[in-house]
């Protein structure tokens, strides 16, 4: 089974982005773009997005993920299921003894009673 993970920087990594990229959209607008026309307002968009990102990263609540990561899972599930078996036979184990202790409480069934049930019921657990 194949998972993907997003990963987004942390806050304290994107606030020097977040400043960088201030200083980098100024640059772009105040020197770049009057010097070199179209290739400064390229500039001037990459610096805008890139601290958009930063931004969002470093003083939102969500943030943009900037990497992901692919797991290639080799998990059986057969063995998930076997322990879910298990599970749910000791559930059932327990339910039983509760059950059983109930009845002798309630005095539905003796001492004597309780106790062949309930060597029974811990034999049938193995």
């Amino acid at each position: 089974m194949r998972r993907n993970i997003k990963v987004k920087p942390s806050k304290q990594a994107s606030i020097p982005g977040f400043i960088v990229g201030l200083i980098f959209v100024g640059i772009g607008i105040f020197v770049i773009i009057p010097d070199a026309g179209a290739f400064g307002l390229l500039w001037t968009i990459i610096a805008i997005v890139i601290t958009i990102t930063n931004g969002v990263n470093a003083f939102g609540s969500k943030g943009i993920p900037t990497e992901e990561i692919y797991i290639e899972d080799d998990y059986d599930d057969s063995i998930l299921k076997s322990t879910e078996r298990l599970y749910e036979k000791e559930m059932d184990f327990e339910e039983k003894l509760r059950k059983l202790k109930a009845l002798k409480d309630d005095g539905i069934i003796t001492d004597t009673e309780y106790e062949i049930k309930r060597v029974e019921i811990l034999n049938n657990i193995k």
